[in-house]
């Protein structure tokens, strides 16, 4: 018998908004949290464009910033699973990290790790921690690996993606590279910060347990984009299309109604999607017709692909969606390309409006 693939519960941590649903609510309704860094300036003097997490101190370390944010995510998601008194579960979690860069290593994967590892959680036992220091499109790929453990009975699977660029040596690269949104650099981001968290669970397990499906992950691909960002023809698509294809695979006459992504405002981003969508054809409603909450929490990196199942889920709960199918897709700068399609379990047997 085949086994299905349930989220079953989904976290946020924002700018905008400390759970799932305000962070959802806060994006749907334009809501920006984009503001001057209270020290830091770039390279023309004047304050950083960015957005802060407005709970944490603008001076906390990087690690201790994204832990915070990461034991936010996993404890909400906790919390709405197993209520006061319930059996403790097991869960195995896969983290998604940024991809090692100036300011972020290694051996900062390995202490986020160990800290989150040890986490105790409400009616949840972390019993296997996996990191995915893989960017944008980390999530999604944890997504893909995830849909594999899920289909076991009896345990949860939770993804994890939390990013920060609040560190000061990110920050000079990031400005060295003309890639901070400033006046003068012409396709620069917001850098931002936050996480988001997805729980997974089987059929077998939802019926058991008595716990409602909110959508069902149908489909994941994941491809690499042979080309940089840097190439002289630029990006052209090829492998952002290759895992929106294998995401969308089996359709048929069906279509992806809506589409959640992380571009971000830099233009090879922009372009790289573009060329995607003129390879797939008829699998999109409207390849132009995206949402990204980039204007809302800034640029959240490996928290990207997160975040955008979250918008979806909560799209389908609050009954804005455009239809039954939803396409999240992210980009890592090393090439990664990952995109998974969502399905709302309620109207998904149907045709879309």
């Amino acid at each position: 018998m085949t086994r299905t693939t349930h989220i079953v519960a989904v976290g946020a941590r924002t700018a905008v908004g400390l759970a799932a649903e305000t962070a959802a609510a806060a994006v749907r309704g334009s809501i920006s949290r984009i503001a001057e860094h209270p020290t830091i300036v770039d390279a023309t003097g004047s304050p950083l464009k960015c957005v802060l997490d407005p709970r944490l101190a603008p001076d906390m370390p990087l690690v201790e910033r994204m832990v915070v944010m990461a034991q936010h995510t996993l404890h909400e998601v906790a919390a709405k699973l197993s209520p006061p008194g319930s059996t403790e579960h097991r869960a195995r979690v896969y983290l998604a990290l940024p991809e090692c860069r100036p300011g972020f290593s290694l051996s900062q994967v390995e202490k986020i790790s160990a800290v989150l590892a040890g986490l105790a959680l409400p009616g949840m036992r972390v019993v296997d921690l996996q990191c995915l220091p893989t960017g944008h499109a980390g999530a999604l790929q944890a997504l893909q690996d995830a849909d594999r453990v899920s289909r076991e009975p009896g345990e949860f699977t939770v993804v994890v993606g939390v990013d920060s660029y609040f560190d000061i040596e990110t920050l000079s690269w990031l400005e060295s590279e003309r890639r901070l949104a400033r006046p003068g650099v012409r396709d620069g981001f917001v850098p931002g910060e936050g996480s988001g968290a997805i729980v997974l669970a089987s059929d077998t397990t939802c019926a058991r347990m008595k716990i409602r499906s909110l959508a069902r992950l149908a489909q994941t691909g994941t491809a690499q984009e042979a080309r940089s960002r840097h190439s002289p023809e630029g990006l052209l698509g090829e492998g952002l299309f290759a895992a929106v294809r294998d995401a969308c695979h089996g359709l048929g006459e069906a279509h992806v109604d809506d589409l959640f992504c992380d571009i971000n405002g830099e233009r090879h981003r922009s372009d790289e999607w573009g060329f995607a969508v003129l390879r797939a054809g008829t699998l999109l409603r409207d390849g132009a017709d995206y949402r990204s909450g980039v204007t809302a929490w800034g640029d959240v990196g490996a928290a990207s692909g997160a975040l955008g199942c979250v918008l979806a889920v909560q799209a389908w709960a609050r009954g804005y969606a455009r239809g039954p199918r939803a396409l999240v897709w992210g980009s890592s700068d090393a090439g990664l390309r990952a995109a998974v399609l969502l399905e709302d379990d309620r109207k998904a047997s149907g045709t879309s409006p």
